[in-house]
């Protein structure tokens, strides 16, 4: 079942405000379970869970920036 427009945006706000600063406890944890690592090993982490985090939610990202789909475009004067 496909999201509708205004459902991506609510659900990408609810991702971005609640679920992304838990995703950033959790993964400060995870990284805590090594006893610190070295500076980079500990970057690298980071980077991998940081682009980790996006890729279930990338359907509920897409095309959120742009414009709604299915309204009628408003002519050049804004009427």
């Amino acid at each position: 079942m496909a999201l509708s427009y205004k459902a991506r945006r609510r659900w990408s706000l609810v991702i971005l405000l609640v679920g992304l600063p838990v995703y950033m406890i959790v993964a400060v944890n995870v990284v805590e379970l090594f006893n610190r690592p070295p500076i980079l090993v500990e970057l690298l982490i980071y980077v991998l869970l940081g682009v980790v985090w996006a890729l279930p939610f990338k359907a509920v990202f897409k095309g959120v920036g742009k414009p709604d789909p299915q309204t009628p475009p408003q002519d050049s004067d804004g009427r």
